[in-house]
């Protein structure tokens, strides 16, 4: 096992023991004095682990540079990046690269507030208009894990939010739900290439190895990390990666047998050329898992995930796998 296997192993170990002592919102109030903890969908709280970094340990990015296209030198062509493509705005290119170490970004985009997130863990990269009841919220991490899924906080409330859902879980916002915003996760040539013109997210200037990824082989484990909670349905292993569409899953793996598959009201495209975030030390040298896209009868994008079948099992248990057939 890899060095950083053996602490990631040794660290959940120790995690998840300690959760069973811990799990109270009394041992956190020091750290979230202005947290409603009395409000919450939360029944268990044992389902609330520390990931290892306090409260903004993990940095999330507000308000970062940008530099055209044409002057992006660092990315390797299979780099996966989050495309944001707003009418009316340049198209964005946010590399994940950058979102491994800082998990949020909160930005503006053509007028909207969004913040552009991606939970290693997951494999989960959504994108959320920030604007909630009036107001425009902020988003730090919390470096809490619920289902190994990053916990958010707002600055304005302090509340607690499920990056997969999307949705508040404790304090002030428990059940307002963010909007999801219909952007997707492709290789940096591809943005480029369709964007010549557009922009990407410049390097932050946080002393971070850019480029590298902490989780080598992550993807290929046979045990989610920090997760003890049941594992996906149908033999599906519980890292390998699912289009999720509401509340139901497609296996990449199908995709990559039938490229275009139209159902449920989507067609669901798979193509080559991206490589996975969570499998060599170098990102962009990572296996390919491939781009995509998922639009509706009209041909405009739907808004999706695709993240790993533990998760969605995790937060959809009652979900619909499509698996073909």
């Amino acid at each position: 096992m890899p060095p950083l296997r053996r602490i990631l192993a040794a660290t959940a170990a120790l995690t998840l023991a300690a959760t069973a002592a811990l799990a109270s919102p009394e041992f956190w109030r020091t750290e979230w004095p202005d947290t409603d903890f009395g409000t919450t969908s939360v029944e268990n709280w044992r389902e609330i682990m520390s990931g290892g970094p306090p409260k903004d340990g993990i940095p999330a990015l507000s308000d970062p540079d940008f530099i055209d296209v044409a002057q992006e030198t660092r990315l390797g062509d299979r780099e996966p990046v989050i495309a944001v493509e707003i009418d009316g705005a340049t198209p964005r290119a946010y590399p994940i690269r950058y979102l491994t170490w800082h998990e949020i970004v909160n930005d503006t985009v053509g007028g909207i507030p969004v913040a552009v997130t991606f939970c290693p863990l997951c494999n989960s990269g959504l994108t959320f208009d920030r604007r909630v009841q009036g107001g425009v919220l902020t988003f730090g991490v919390s470096g809490k894990l619920r289902a190994s899924d990053m916990v958010m906080y707002d600055r304005e409330t302090q509340s607690w939010w499920q990056q997969a859902l999307g949705e508040g879980i404790v304090g002030e916002m428990t059940g307002v739900r963010l909007t999801q915003m219909p952007t997707w996760m492709e290789s940096w040539a591809e943005f480029r290439d369709r964007n010549p013109q557009g922009l990407v997210m410049d390097e932050p200037a946080w002393p971070r190895a850019y480029g590298s990824n902490p989780y080598v082989r992550y993807d290929s484990s046979r045990q989610p990390f920090l997760y003890n909670g049941e594992m996906p349905p149908h033999g599906i292993q519980p890292l390998e990666r699912v289009v999720r569409v509401g509340d139901r899953a497609w296996p990449v793996s199908r995709l990559r047998e039938t490229p275009v598959v139209t159902e449920a009201g989507v067609t669901l495209s798979w193509t080559s050329g991206q490589a996975s975030a969570l499998d060599s030390r170098d990102i962009g040298q990572g296996r390919d898992v491939g781009t995509i896209r998922v639009r509706d009868a009209q041909g405009r994008d739907v808004p999706h995930d695709v993240l790993f079948a533990f998760a969605f099992h995790a937060f959809w248990p009652e979900g619909t796998w499509m698996l073909g057939g």
